[in-house]
């Protein structure tokens, strides 16, 4: 809220409303001088709300704004009715979010405001658009609008296409002039070409050759365009090798250990910056959130309210003094030896914060520099094919372009004394060309006098119509022998092709004959193919599904004997225990029979009772002795 009420407060100083507010003096404005405000910079978007609102009612007020606000398409961030409620109540936060869009699309939405005084059409009610006058009247307002909006998108493309209408007008009627010539032309060309014998199949077959030029042309381009795809995909080709190349070296003399290590190193910086980096830079941002927020909530203070909080701030400055000296004053040695491991706990927590923030400030540029690279790569790309210059190419060819920039510029300046002169020029041909028509006006006034009138231009234009009349007939004598020349040549080709055909068609049709008999005997064996193959692939599902369920048998068969085999190995054992035990419980040896388990245990049983018995009982044994 604090950034956009700076934004509002900078723009509210410029022109053109040099209000001349500080932070302060503006949050103390009042809810009627906010919306007085509000309406100042609406009247600078549209000039029809320039008014003091103290001459209206507070509904009529909002419900002007409103509708203003509509018409420019303004998208309040709260609901509806919170909105509406804030505007009436000249709430600041509202205010202020129209402030500030209003001031960013200042120009676009002044643009918007003029064109809705025009585009926005009158509601009219249902009655009274049934009568016919009001609904002719209605359809031509309607065709008023599409006109208005016609003209509007043709005004704004004239604007930016950067054309002047003089230059238009002089390029339209020099083009009429030139469409009229051609016309003519054309007309005595036909006129001429008519009586040649074959006229149409001389046309017809120059109509062909140039069609087949243009799909020559044609052809010619989409070659190119395939060499450019093909140079583009191996440079491609020639990059992800690179970079294969690149990533085979990286990884040479790498063990697993240091891999596992690295990751490792990564996996605690991870961590790091997960459970205690930005955990604590969160925490931070929210209490810096939650203060300012605290700060802006809070009512605008004057002079006594800051003196007030200062007199705080001293006082509990002297607290901290004291309680500092107090715990000078009772130093233990024990806490001075804490207090070092303290300092260097401290120590070691700032240098992983400073080495967090340096990793994740590499992290960004590093982010950075990719971004750049593939801006770079998407460059080079785009050179037509060009490969990147480095080291001595590179220095030739700064050379050669700082020799192009000389020479540039010596053109340029050459181009600036031409069209100096060509002002120079058209000037004198604007003189030139009124004392013309002075002399013109002179000679015409002789001539009535002397009773020829008129006898010079008649002269001119017999000159002129001589001068046409020698240029169409050469033209027309070129055209004529150019057009000849074409056909003899057309038909000297076309009698070549044919002879060079001949045998070639001659020994095409017994081919043809051939293929169309192998054609048969083909489809025939195509045929039994796919009914042979069609029932060899059935068969071999079904052997398939056959010996996958053998399969899962015998591994289900195997498992069960290895589990039995396993069971038969235990009971063994088991048997071998029980024979030795048996071995040993009825052996005459007496130092055999000890290691029996049956002994053992009856053993270490009397032996437990014997202990219990004088753990439970001692005073029996005191009264024996």
């Amino acid at each position: 809220m604090s950034t956009i009420l700076k934004y509002v407060v900078e723009q509210l100083n410029k022109e053109p409303y040099r209000r001349n507010y500080n932070l302060i003096s503006f949050d103390a404005l009042e809810p009627l001088q906010l919306l007085q405000v509000l309406n100042d910079v609406l009247s600078e978007v549209n000039p029809q709300h320039k008014l003091d609102i103290r001459e209206e009612t507070p509904d009529a007020t909002a419900m002007r704004m409103l509708s203003e606000l509509r018409v420019l398409k303004y998208k309040p961030t709260v609901e509806p009715a919170t909105f509406r409620q804030g505007l009436v109540a000249g709430n600041k936060p509202v205010v202020y979010s129209i402030l500030e869009w209003l001031f960013q699309k200042m120009p676009e939405l002044k643009k918007r405001a003029y064109l809705a005084r025009f585009l926005v059409k009158i509601e009219v009610p249902g009655e009274i658009l049934a009568e016919d006058a009001v609904m002719d009247t209605y359809s031509q307002y309607e065709a008023q609008v599409d006109a208005f909006m016609e003209l509007h998108r043709t005004s704004e493309s004239l604007k930016t296409s950067g054309f002047s209408t003089t230059e238009i007008k002089k390029d339209i009627s020099q083009m009429e002039d030139e469409k009229d010539q051609l016309a003519k032309r054309i007309e005595r060309l036909k006129k001429k070409v008519e009586t040649v014998p074959n006229y149409e199949h001389m046309m017809s077959i120059a109509r062909n050759f140039r069609k087949e030029q243009e799909r020559e042309a044609s052809l010619a381009q989409q070659r190119q365009e395939q060499k450019n795809q093909l140079h583009h995909a191996e440079q491609r080709l020639q990059r992800m090798k690179q970079q294969l190349k690149d990533l085979k070296q990286s990884t040479v003399g790498v063990s697993a250990d240091d891999l596992v290590k690295k990751l490792d190193e990564e996996n605690k910086v991870n961590a790091y910056m997960c459970e205690e980096k930005l955990p604590k830079d969160l925490e931070t941002l929210r209490k810096a959130c939650q203060d300012l927020e605290r700060v802006v909530n809070e009512p605008a203070m004057g002079q006594g309210d800051l003196e007030e909080i200062q007199t705080q701030i001293k006082a509990v400055n002297s607290e901290v003094n004291a309680l500092i000296e107090k715990r000078m004053m009772s130093n233990d040695p024990k806490d001075d030896k804490l207090s070092l491991f303290r300092q260097q706990a401290s120590i070691i927590a700032r240098k992983k914060e400073g080495r967090a923030d340096g990793l994740h400030e590499a992290k960004e540029e590093l982010v950075q520099a990719k971004q750049e690279l593939v801006e770079k790569r998407e460059s080079a790309k785009n050179l037509e094919g060009e490969e990147v210059l480095k080291g001595d190419d590179f220095k030739r060819y700064v050379n050669k372009l700082r020799g192009k920039s000389t020479d540039y510029k010596r053109k340029r300046q050459e181009l600036a004394e031409l069209r100096a002169e060509l002002g120079v020029l058209s000037r004198t041909e604007e003189i030139l060309k009124q004392r013309d028509e002075q002399i013109q006006h002179r000679l015409s006034k002789l001539e009535a006098k002397k009773g020829v009138a008129g006898y010079h231009d008649t002269q001119e234009e017999l000159e002129k119509v001589s001068t046409i009349k020698s240029e169409l007939d050469d033209v027309k004598g070129r055209t004529l022998e150019d057009m000849s020349h074409l056909v003899q040549k057309l038909n000297t080709s076309i009698a070549s092709k044919k002879a060079n055909l001949a045998p070639i068609i001659k020994e095409l049709r017994p081919l043809r004959q051939q293929a169309q008999e192998m054609q048969v005997v083909y489809d025939d064996k195509k045929t039994a193919y796919d009914t042979k193959a069609a029932g060899l692939e059935s068969n071999r599902s079904k052997l398939e599904q056959e010996v996958r369920a053998y399969r899962e048998e015998c591994s289900q068969e195997e498992s069960r004997y290895h589990y039995l085999h396993c069971m038969l190995q235990m009971v063994e054992m088991q048997n071998q225990r029980v024979a030795s035990e048996m071995k040993a419980y009825t052996s005459a040896d007496q130092m055999e029979k000890k290691k029996a388990f049956r002994d053992q245990y009856t053993r270490k049983l009397q032996e437990q009772e014997n202990l219990g018995k004088v753990s439970f009982f001692p005073h029996f044994r005191l009264e024996n002795i």
